[in-house]
């Protein structure tokens, strides 16, 4: 596989009004192939988001530097290439619904990059189709369920046909119901549409989904790894402030009650199967 994001050397400093400063990134180093599913995961203030709006240029490095599929985020030159290359889908699904239709919502960003009505129209029905959201294109978006609103979100996101997409902490705002539909979309970008995928997260649970996990603290990468080895360190994850997945806590729980349940275990259906 190939480098589509490097990172080196990354840090970020926000000023305060008073004269103080916040340094939300502290060195981080960190590449991701073309194809990836990458979850970040770690307490609030540990710099994920920033890391995530530095992958598109929402910021731009206090010192080091972002590689896009080669291009340097920092150059402006670069902005609009970097942008196509990275979408960005955050919490709040309503801070992105810009259109009185969903249909119109999703055209938005095709017809910022100027290009001919029959294009626009060809990938808005794709990105529709992509999330389930065909039947729903002249429905008014603001009267859709939460996890319908952030399905628009994605397929605005998809539009505009990305390599990439960084998902920030997307499912927070959703029930359980709107949180399994938008994972079950992101997988399914990922391994249908191979589109590299980093999702932002605060839930062990959703980061047990992805192929590598990468925790952060206090600025800095504490720990990369596939998530089977991640989850293997309960303690040191604790002590960052985090809880394993339940599947996860349940296998450890029973193996210390003697059961020889194999390593790996990362969902209940495994759970089950190993059980039985």
């Amino acid at each position: 596989m190939e480098a589509f994001i490097e990172i080196q050397g990354l840090k970020h400093v926000y000023p305060l009004a008073y004269g103080g400063q916040i340094v939300a990134l502290r060195g981080v180093d960190l590449t991701v192939e073309r194809g990836e599913f990458v979850a970040v995961v770690g307490p609030n203030g540990s710099g994920k988001s920033t890391l995530a709006q530095h992958l598109n240029g929402l910021l731009l490095p206090t010192a080091g530097q972002v590689w896009v599929d080669g291009l340097l985020t920092s150059d402006p030159g670069n902005l609009w290439a970097v942008r196509q290359r990275v979408s960005m889908v955050f919490q709040n699904p309503e801070n992105q619904l810009v259109a009185s239709t969903v249909e119109e919502d999703v055209a938005f960003g095709p017809e910022n990059l100027a290009l001919p009505r029959r294009e626009i129209r060809r990938r808005v029905d794709e990105a529709l189709d992509a999330v389930g959201l065909t039947e729903y294109r002249t429905h008014p978006p603001q009267m859709l369920s939460g996890g319908q609103k952030q399905l628009v979100a994605v397929a605005g996101a998809l539009a505009t046909r990305p390599t990439c997409i960084a998902f920030d902490e997307p499912t927070s705002m959703l029930d359980p119901s709107g949180r399994r539909q938008i994972l079950a979309t992101i997988r399914r970008l990922n391994v249908e549409e191979s589109i590299t995928v980093l999702l932002i997260t605060q839930s062990m649970d959703e980061a047990a989904a992805a192929g590598r996990v990468v925790v952060m603290h206090e600025g800095r990468i504490a720990m990369d790894g596939p998530p089977e080895g991640i989850f293997e360190q309960g303690e040191r994850l604790r002590s960052m402030g985090l809880d394993l997945p339940a599947t996860v806590e349940i296998a450890h729980r029973l193996r210390d009650q003697g059961l020889p349940l194999p390593g790996g275990v990362l969902t209940a259906e495994a759970l089950v199967s190993a059980l039985c």
